[in-house]
Protein backbone atom coordinates (compact mmCIF):
# COMPACT_ATOMS: atom_id res chain seq x y z
CA UNK A 1 0.00 0.00 0.00
CA UNK A 2 2.65 2.71 1.25
CA UNK A 3 5.01 1.60 -2.13
CA UNK A 4 1.96 2.00 -4.75
CA UNK A 5 0.93 4.66 -2.77
CA UNK A 6 4.63 5.99 -3.15
CA UNK A 7 4.84 5.77 -7.06
CA UNK A 8 1.49 7.90 -7.22
CA UNK A 9 2.99 10.62 -5.27
CA UNK A 10 6.06 10.49 -7.31
CA UNK A 11 4.12 10.00 -10.40
CA UNK A 12 2.06 13.41 -9.65
CA UNK A 13 5.51 15.16 -8.81
CA UNK A 14 7.58 14.68 -12.41
CA UNK A 15 4.04 14.43 -14.13
CA UNK A 16 4.26 17.56 -17.07
CA UNK A 17 1.53 16.43 -19.27
CA UNK A 18 -1.38 18.92 -19.95
CA UNK A 19 -3.60 16.96 -20.13
CA UNK A 20 -4.63 16.33 -16.34
CA UNK A 21 -7.30 13.94 -16.53
CA UNK A 22 -5.84 12.15 -18.93
CA UNK A 23 -2.18 11.25 -16.46
CA UNK A 24 -4.21 10.62 -13.75
CA UNK A 25 -6.54 8.24 -15.31
CA UNK A 26 -3.05 6.50 -16.35
CA UNK A 27 -1.34 6.89 -13.43
CA UNK A 28 -4.13 5.10 -11.47
CA UNK A 29 -4.48 2.22 -13.61
CA UNK A 30 -1.12 1.15 -13.16
CA UNK A 31 -0.94 1.82 -9.32
CA UNK A 32 -3.90 -0.50 -9.68
CA UNK A 33 -1.90 -3.34 -11.07
CA UNK A 34 1.41 -2.40 -8.92
CA UNK A 35 -0.94 -2.58 -5.93
CA UNK A 36 -2.62 -6.06 -7.09
CA UNK A 37 0.33 -7.90 -8.09
CA UNK A 38 2.96 -6.49 -4.95
CA UNK A 39 0.34 -7.26 -2.17
CA UNK A 40 -0.08 -10.80 -3.68
CA UNK A 41 3.63 -11.74 -5.27
CA UNK A 42 6.12 -9.52 -3.80
CA UNK A 43 8.89 -11.38 -5.88
CA UNK A 44 7.21 -10.13 -9.05
CA UNK A 45 7.94 -6.70 -8.60
CA UNK A 46 11.24 -6.53 -10.65
CA UNK A 47 9.65 -8.70 -13.07
CA UNK A 48 6.37 -6.57 -13.52
CA UNK A 49 8.66 -3.24 -13.25
CA UNK A 50 11.12 -4.05 -16.02
CA UNK A 51 7.81 -5.50 -18.02
CA UNK A 52 5.91 -1.98 -17.54
CA UNK A 53 9.67 0.10 -18.47
CA UNK A 54 9.45 -1.72 -22.02
CA UNK A 55 5.64 -1.05 -22.62
CA UNK A 56 5.81 2.65 -21.81
CA UNK A 57 9.64 3.32 -23.54
CA UNK A 58 7.62 1.51 -26.39
CA UNK A 59 4.58 3.68 -26.32
CA UNK A 60 6.99 6.85 -25.63
CA UNK A 61 5.15 7.60 -22.18
CA UNK A 62 8.15 9.20 -20.45
CA UNK A 63 6.10 10.27 -17.19
CA UNK A 64 5.18 6.96 -16.61
CA UNK A 65 9.22 6.12 -17.22
CA UNK A 66 10.40 8.60 -14.68
CA UNK A 67 7.26 6.83 -11.92
CA UNK A 68 8.94 3.27 -12.22
CA UNK A 69 12.34 5.09 -12.14
CA UNK A 70 12.15 6.84 -9.01
CA UNK A 71 10.58 3.33 -7.52
CA UNK A 72 13.15 1.14 -9.28
CA UNK A 73 15.93 3.08 -7.56
CA UNK A 74 14.52 2.18 -4.32
CA UNK A 75 16.05 -1.64 -2.48
CA UNK A 76 13.55 -3.80 -1.78
CA UNK A 77 14.32 -5.48 1.24
CA UNK A 78 14.36 -7.62 4.66
CA UNK A 79 14.83 -5.94 7.57
CA UNK A 80 14.30 -6.54 11.48
CA UNK A 81 12.62 -3.41 13.30
CA UNK A 82 12.20 -3.05 16.58
CA UNK A 83 8.94 -2.54 17.66
CA UNK A 84 7.50 -0.75 21.13
CA UNK A 85 3.66 -1.36 20.63
CA UNK A 86 4.09 -4.44 22.90
CA UNK A 87 6.75 -3.27 25.10
CA UNK A 88 9.39 -4.93 24.08
CA UNK A 89 11.33 -5.50 21.22
CA UNK A 90 9.53 -7.16 18.49
CA UNK A 91 11.50 -8.63 15.49
CA UNK A 92 9.42 -7.54 12.53
CA UNK A 93 9.82 -8.74 9.02
CA UNK A 94 9.15 -6.01 6.37
CA UNK A 95 9.53 -4.65 2.93
CA UNK A 96 11.69 -1.90 3.18
CA UNK A 97 12.09 1.08 0.87
CA UNK A 98 15.81 1.86 0.81
CA UNK A 99 18.04 4.38 -0.96
CA UNK A 100 15.80 6.55 -2.62
CA UNK A 101 16.03 9.31 -4.48
CA UNK A 102 12.21 10.25 -4.20
CA UNK A 103 11.52 12.11 -0.96
CA UNK A 104 7.77 11.03 -1.03
CA UNK A 105 8.22 7.26 -0.91
CA UNK A 106 7.88 5.93 2.39
CA UNK A 107 8.55 2.30 3.92
CA UNK A 108 5.84 -0.61 4.09
CA UNK A 109 4.66 -0.59 7.50
CA UNK A 110 6.25 -3.77 9.98
CA UNK A 111 4.00 -6.53 10.75
CA UNK A 112 5.29 -8.89 13.62
CA UNK A 113 5.96 -12.36 12.59
CA UNK A 114 6.78 -13.50 16.13
CA UNK A 115 6.60 -12.70 19.74
CA UNK A 116 9.19 -13.24 22.35
CA UNK A 117 8.89 -13.87 26.11
CA UNK A 118 7.35 -11.39 27.87
CA UNK A 119 9.09 -8.33 29.19
CA UNK A 120 7.51 -6.05 31.75
CA UNK A 121 7.42 -3.31 30.02
CA UNK A 122 4.10 -0.63 29.69
CA UNK A 123 2.06 -1.57 26.38
CA UNK A 124 2.75 1.18 23.64
CA UNK A 125 5.72 3.29 25.33
CA UNK A 126 8.39 0.11 26.04
CA UNK A 127 8.77 1.10 29.73
CA UNK A 128 8.96 -0.49 32.93
CA UNK A 129 5.16 -0.41 34.73
CA UNK A 130 5.34 1.15 37.84
CA UNK A 131 3.06 2.00 40.96
CA UNK A 132 3.58 4.31 43.59
CA UNK A 133 2.51 3.22 47.03
CA UNK A 134 2.53 6.69 49.16
CA UNK A 135 3.03 10.12 47.95
CA UNK A 136 5.15 11.60 50.23
CA UNK A 137 8.57 13.13 49.84
CA UNK A 138 10.26 9.94 48.18
CA UNK A 139 7.10 9.02 46.30
CA UNK A 140 6.40 12.47 44.71
CA UNK A 141 10.42 12.74 43.53
CA UNK A 142 10.39 9.20 42.34
CA UNK A 143 7.24 10.44 40.50
CA UNK A 144 9.71 13.44 38.83
CA UNK A 145 12.51 10.97 38.03
CA UNK A 146 10.38 8.76 36.49
CA UNK A 147 8.67 11.55 34.10
CA UNK A 148 12.59 12.50 33.44
CA UNK A 149 13.59 8.94 32.14
CA UNK A 150 12.49 6.86 29.18
CA UNK A 151 13.01 3.32 30.63
CA UNK A 152 9.64 4.26 33.68
CA UNK A 153 6.41 4.50 33.34
CA UNK A 154 4.36 5.47 36.30
CA UNK A 155 0.80 4.35 35.68
CA UNK A 156 -0.54 4.87 39.31
CA UNK A 157 -0.50 6.18 43.06
CA UNK A 158 -2.22 5.01 46.04
CA UNK A 159 -2.26 7.54 48.77
CA UNK A 160 -5.22 7.16 51.06
CA UNK A 161 -4.62 10.80 52.50
CA UNK A 162 -4.75 12.65 49.15
CA UNK A 163 -7.26 12.93 46.79
CA UNK A 164 -6.27 13.82 43.28
CA UNK A 165 -6.30 17.49 43.44
CA UNK A 166 -3.88 18.07 46.23
CA UNK A 167 -1.67 15.35 44.78
CA UNK A 168 -1.44 17.33 41.76
CA UNK A 169 -1.01 20.65 44.21
CA UNK A 170 1.71 18.73 45.80
CA UNK A 171 3.48 17.38 42.91
CA UNK A 172 3.45 20.57 41.55
CA UNK A 173 5.10 22.37 43.60
CA UNK A 174 8.20 21.39 45.72
CA UNK A 175 9.96 24.07 48.38
CA UNK A 176 13.75 22.24 47.96
CA UNK A 177 13.62 20.91 44.58
CA UNK A 178 11.11 23.95 42.86
CA UNK A 179 8.33 23.42 41.06
CA UNK A 180 7.77 21.08 38.27
CA UNK A 181 8.53 22.01 34.94
CA UNK A 182 6.09 19.72 32.82
CA UNK A 183 2.59 20.00 33.00
CA UNK A 184 -0.37 18.23 35.12
CA UNK A 185 -3.88 18.43 35.09
CA UNK A 186 -6.71 16.91 36.80
CA UNK A 187 -8.87 14.86 34.91
CA UNK A 188 -11.29 13.45 37.07
CA UNK A 189 -11.44 12.32 40.87
CA UNK A 190 -9.27 9.14 39.77
CA UNK A 191 -7.11 10.32 37.02
CA UNK A 192 -4.04 13.13 36.58
CA UNK A 193 -2.73 13.90 33.40
CA UNK A 194 1.22 14.37 33.83
CA UNK A 195 2.77 15.85 30.54
CA UNK A 196 0.07 14.22 28.82
CA UNK A 197 0.21 10.93 30.34
CA UNK A 198 -2.78 9.51 32.32
CA UNK A 199 -2.37 8.51 35.89
CA UNK A 200 -4.62 6.76 37.85
CA UNK A 201 -5.29 7.53 41.36
CA UNK A 202 -6.78 5.40 44.13
CA UNK A 203 -7.13 6.03 47.78
CA UNK A 204 -6.85 2.85 49.76
CA UNK A 205 -5.62 1.76 53.19
CA UNK A 206 -5.20 -1.74 52.55
CA UNK A 207 -2.60 -2.25 49.54
CA UNK A 208 -4.18 -5.70 48.76
CA UNK A 209 -7.24 -3.51 47.88
CA UNK A 210 -5.03 -1.81 45.52
CA UNK A 211 -6.39 -3.19 41.62
CA UNK A 212 -1.88 -2.80 40.53
CA UNK A 213 -3.24 -5.40 38.02
CA UNK A 214 -5.98 -3.78 36.82
CA UNK A 215 -3.47 -0.93 36.02
CA UNK A 216 -0.69 -3.24 34.74
CA UNK A 217 1.46 -1.82 37.41
CA UNK A 218 4.12 -4.74 37.48
CA UNK A 219 6.34 -2.82 39.86
CA UNK A 220 4.91 -1.39 43.03
CA UNK A 221 7.35 1.20 44.92
CA UNK A 222 6.58 1.06 48.37
CA UNK A 223 7.27 4.15 49.59
CA UNK A 224 4.67 4.77 52.54
CA UNK A 225 7.45 3.96 54.94
CA UNK A 226 4.35 1.60 57.12
CA UNK A 227 4.67 -1.54 54.53
CA UNK A 228 8.42 -2.66 55.39
CA UNK A 229 8.42 -6.14 55.67
CA UNK A 230 7.92 -9.23 53.82
CA UNK A 231 4.52 -9.91 55.06
CA UNK A 232 2.87 -5.80 55.25
CA UNK A 233 4.87 -5.41 51.73
CA UNK A 234 3.08 -8.95 50.23
CA UNK A 235 -0.38 -7.63 49.74
CA UNK A 236 0.41 -5.71 47.10
CA UNK A 237 1.59 -9.05 45.38
CA UNK A 238 -2.09 -9.91 46.08
CA UNK A 239 -3.56 -6.83 44.65
CA UNK A 240 -1.62 -8.12 41.19
CA UNK A 241 1.82 -6.14 41.56
CA UNK A 242 4.84 -8.71 40.62
CA UNK A 243 7.33 -6.95 42.50
CA UNK A 244 7.80 -4.86 45.49
CA UNK A 245 10.16 -2.40 46.46
CA UNK A 246 10.48 -1.13 49.70
CA UNK A 247 12.23 2.65 49.73
CA UNK A 248 13.26 1.79 53.00
CA UNK A 249 15.80 -0.13 55.41
CA UNK A 250 13.61 -3.86 56.03
CA UNK A 251 13.62 -5.79 58.82
CA UNK A 252 13.44 -9.48 56.45
CA UNK A 253 13.56 -8.60 52.48
CA UNK A 254 16.56 -8.56 50.53
CA UNK A 255 18.33 -5.42 50.46
CA UNK A 256 20.22 -3.97 47.12
CA UNK A 257 22.57 -1.11 47.28
CA UNK A 258 22.99 -0.25 43.03
CA UNK A 259 26.65 -0.13 42.37
CA UNK A 260 27.30 -2.40 45.33
CA UNK A 261 25.35 -5.60 45.26
CA UNK A 262 22.31 -5.18 42.91
CA UNK A 263 23.80 -8.07 40.85
CA UNK A 264 23.03 -10.47 43.36
CA UNK A 265 19.77 -10.10 43.00
CA UNK A 266 17.60 -12.59 42.05
CA UNK A 267 14.66 -13.16 39.59
CA UNK A 268 12.44 -15.42 41.82
CA UNK A 269 12.83 -12.80 44.58
CA UNK A 270 9.18 -10.58 44.59
CA UNK A 271 10.05 -8.14 47.82
CA UNK A 272 13.19 -6.53 47.70
CA UNK A 273 14.17 -3.11 50.01
CA UNK A 274 16.56 -0.57 48.27
CA UNK A 275 18.26 0.33 51.75
CA UNK A 276 18.62 3.72 53.23
CA UNK A 277 19.71 6.93 51.81
CA UNK A 278 22.57 7.03 54.15
CA UNK A 279 23.75 3.27 53.05
CA UNK A 280 23.13 4.18 49.55
CA UNK A 281 25.75 6.90 50.38
CA UNK A 282 27.91 5.22 52.46
CA UNK A 283 27.99 1.54 50.59
CA UNK A 284 29.39 2.66 47.52
CA UNK A 285 32.53 4.55 49.38
CA UNK A 286 32.99 1.36 51.83
CA UNK A 287 33.45 -1.11 48.50
CA UNK A 288 36.13 0.87 47.25
CA UNK A 289 38.42 1.81 50.22
CA UNK A 290 37.75 -2.29 51.75
CA UNK A 291 38.09 -3.55 48.11
CA UNK A 292 41.69 -1.20 47.58
CA UNK A 293 42.85 -1.25 50.82
CA UNK A 294 40.94 -3.46 53.25
CA UNK A 295 38.72 -1.98 56.14
CA UNK A 296 39.56 -3.09 59.77
CA UNK A 297 37.18 -1.63 61.81
CA UNK A 298 35.39 1.97 60.99
CA UNK A 299 32.73 4.61 62.60
CA UNK A 300 30.07 6.22 60.80
CA UNK A 301 28.41 9.29 61.29
CA UNK A 302 25.90 11.37 59.39
CA UNK A 303 25.08 14.45 59.41
CA UNK A 304 20.95 14.04 57.91
CA UNK A 305 18.95 16.77 56.81
CA UNK A 306 15.66 17.32 58.34
CA UNK A 307 13.24 14.26 57.31
CA UNK A 308 9.41 14.66 57.75
CA UNK A 309 8.87 12.47 60.88
CA UNK A 310 10.45 15.21 62.78
CA UNK A 311 8.64 17.87 64.67
CA UNK A 312 8.74 21.32 63.60
CA UNK A 313 8.20 22.22 67.74
CA UNK A 314 8.45 20.29 70.64
CA UNK A 315 6.37 17.42 70.24
CA UNK A 316 5.33 14.29 71.86
CA UNK A 317 7.78 11.06 70.86
CA UNK A 318 7.76 8.63 73.33
CA UNK A 319 10.55 5.74 71.39
CA UNK A 320 12.46 9.09 70.43
CA UNK A 321 12.69 11.52 72.72
CA UNK A 322 15.63 13.85 71.48
CA UNK A 323 12.94 13.00 68.11
CA UNK A 324 10.51 15.00 69.58
CA UNK A 325 12.71 18.59 69.58
CA UNK A 326 12.06 21.02 67.33
CA UNK A 327 13.92 20.00 64.11
CA UNK A 328 14.11 23.78 63.04
CA UNK A 329 15.73 24.43 66.53
CA UNK A 330 18.42 21.60 67.05
CA UNK A 331 21.25 19.36 66.51
CA UNK A 332 19.60 16.19 67.86
CA UNK A 333 21.70 12.82 68.14
CA UNK A 334 20.25 10.18 66.78
CA UNK A 335 20.66 6.24 66.17
CA UNK A 336 20.54 5.01 62.50
CA UNK A 337 21.29 1.36 60.59
CA UNK A 338 22.56 2.75 57.93
CA UNK A 339 26.02 1.75 59.03
CA UNK A 340 24.90 -1.87 59.95
CA UNK A 341 23.10 -2.54 56.50
CA UNK A 342 26.23 -2.03 54.92
CA UNK A 343 27.29 -5.25 56.97
CA UNK A 344 24.09 -6.49 54.74
CA UNK A 345 25.08 -5.37 51.14
CA UNK A 346 28.68 -6.14 51.87
CA UNK A 347 28.77 -9.52 53.95
CA UNK A 348 32.94 -9.10 54.41
CA UNK A 349 31.87 -5.37 56.50
CA UNK A 350 29.37 -7.35 58.71
CA UNK A 351 30.93 -6.75 62.24
CA UNK A 352 33.26 -4.49 61.60
CA UNK A 353 30.95 -1.03 61.31
CA UNK A 354 28.41 1.31 63.00
CA UNK A 355 27.61 4.04 63.01
CA UNK A 356 25.33 7.08 64.70
CA UNK A 357 23.00 10.30 63.20
CA UNK A 358 22.96 14.35 63.96
CA UNK A 359 19.48 15.20 62.51
CA UNK A 360 20.38 19.20 61.70
CA UNK A 361 18.09 22.06 60.99
CA UNK A 362 18.29 21.87 57.22
CA UNK A 363 16.03 21.06 54.69
CA UNK A 364 17.65 18.56 52.18
CA UNK A 365 21.46 17.35 51.44
CA UNK A 366 23.43 14.69 54.48
CA UNK A 367 26.75 14.18 54.42
CA UNK A 368 28.65 10.67 55.43
CA UNK A 369 32.15 11.14 57.91
CA UNK A 370 33.56 7.31 57.78
CA UNK A 371 36.41 7.02 60.26
CA UNK A 372 38.00 3.93 59.27
CA UNK A 373 41.46 1.50 60.08
CA UNK A 374 42.64 0.85 56.94
CA UNK A 375 44.59 -3.05 56.46
CA UNK A 376 46.71 -2.29 53.79
CA UNK A 377 48.80 0.78 54.58
CA UNK A 378 47.97 3.94 52.54
CA UNK A 379 48.55 7.94 52.72
CA UNK A 380 45.41 9.90 52.33
CA UNK A 381 46.39 10.70 48.56
CA UNK A 382 46.45 7.07 47.94
CA UNK A 383 42.74 6.47 49.57
CA UNK A 384 41.61 9.79 47.33
CA UNK A 385 43.30 8.30 43.97
CA UNK A 386 41.82 5.02 44.54
CA UNK A 387 37.78 7.00 44.83
CA UNK A 388 38.62 9.31 42.37
CA UNK A 389 39.43 5.55 39.92
CA UNK A 390 36.14 4.44 40.87
CA UNK A 391 34.23 7.63 40.42
CA UNK A 392 35.24 7.68 36.42
CA UNK A 393 35.26 3.67 35.61
CA UNK A 394 33.08 1.13 37.09
CA UNK A 395 30.64 3.47 39.84
CA UNK A 396 30.51 6.72 37.61
CA UNK A 397 27.06 7.87 38.54
CA UNK A 398 26.71 6.24 41.17
CA UNK A 399 30.03 7.40 43.31
CA UNK A 400 30.87 11.01 42.47
CA UNK A 401 34.14 12.63 43.82
CA UNK A 402 35.30 16.59 43.84
CA UNK A 403 38.02 18.73 45.27
CA UNK A 404 36.03 21.82 45.43
CA UNK A 405 35.35 24.26 48.35
CA UNK A 406 31.81 23.11 48.29
CA UNK A 407 28.76 23.10 51.04
CA UNK A 408 25.70 20.93 51.33
CA UNK A 409 23.40 23.39 48.82
CA UNK A 410 25.82 22.55 46.05
CA UNK A 411 24.08 19.04 46.37
CA UNK A 412 20.71 19.34 46.17
CA UNK A 413 19.36 17.78 42.66
CA UNK A 414 22.51 15.94 42.37
CA UNK A 415 21.44 12.22 41.13
CA UNK A 416 24.50 10.34 42.29
CA UNK A 417 24.49 8.42 45.44
CA UNK A 418 27.55 9.84 47.10
CA UNK A 419 29.90 12.19 46.49
CA UNK A 420 33.38 11.81 47.92
CA UNK A 421 34.26 15.28 49.41
CA UNK A 422 38.50 15.09 48.63
CA UNK A 423 39.21 18.38 50.45
CA UNK A 424 36.98 18.15 53.63
CA UNK A 425 38.63 14.28 54.90
CA UNK A 426 41.95 14.44 56.69
CA UNK A 427 44.51 11.22 57.37
CA UNK A 428 45.84 10.88 60.84
CA UNK A 429 48.10 8.19 59.74
CA UNK A 430 48.69 5.78 56.88
CA UNK A 431 46.11 3.92 58.47
CA UNK A 432 43.75 6.06 59.87
CA UNK A 433 41.94 8.89 58.44
CA UNK A 434 38.45 10.25 58.16
CA UNK A 435 36.19 10.31 54.63
CA UNK A 436 33.66 12.63 53.57
CA UNK A 437 30.79 11.92 51.29
CA UNK A 438 27.80 13.75 50.75
CA UNK A 439 24.60 13.03 49.24
CA UNK A 440 20.86 14.38 48.47
CA UNK A 441 19.29 12.29 50.64
CA UNK A 442 15.56 12.67 48.31
CA UNK A 443 16.49 13.45 44.61
CA UNK A 444 19.80 10.73 44.67
CA UNK A 445 18.32 8.03 46.58
CA UNK A 446 14.53 8.23 44.33
CA UNK A 447 17.39 7.77 41.13
CA UNK A 448 18.48 4.24 42.88
CA UNK A 449 14.93 3.18 43.65
CA UNK A 450 13.88 3.39 39.88
CA UNK A 451 17.38 2.06 39.09
CA UNK A 452 16.90 -0.72 40.91
CA UNK A 453 13.52 -1.49 39.34
CA UNK A 454 14.80 -1.33 35.98
CA UNK A 455 17.82 -3.77 37.14
CA UNK A 456 15.08 -6.42 38.16
CA UNK A 457 12.82 -5.57 34.89
CA UNK A 458 16.06 -6.48 32.88
CA UNK A 459 16.88 -10.02 34.60
CA UNK A 460 13.20 -10.36 34.51
CA UNK A 461 13.13 -9.64 30.87
CA UNK A 462 16.19 -12.47 30.62
CA UNK A 463 14.43 -15.47 32.90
Amino acid sequence: MAASSSILRSASIVSSHTDRFKEALRVHIFIFVIRVVLDTYHILYPIVSAFLVCVFVITGDSCMIQVLSNASSCNLKSEKFQNGMFGFSIPCESLVLRNCNARSIQPIKATATEIPLPVQKSKGTGKTRVGINGFGRIGRLVLRVAISRDDIDVVAINDPFIDAKYMAYMFKYDSTHGPFKGTIKILDDSSLEINGKKVKVVSKRDPAEIPWGDFGADYVVESSGVFTTLEKASSHLKAGAKKVIISAPSADAPMFVVGVNEKTYNPNMDIVSNASCTTNCLAPLAKVVHEEFGIVEALMTTVHATTATQKTVDGPSMKDWRGGRGASQNIIPSSTGAAKAVGKVLPELNGKLTGMAFRVPTPNVSVVDLTCRLKKRASYEDVKAAIKHASEGPLKGILGYTDEDVVSNDFVGDSRSSIFDAKAGIGLSDAFMKLVSWYDNEWGYSNRVLDLVEHMALLGAQN
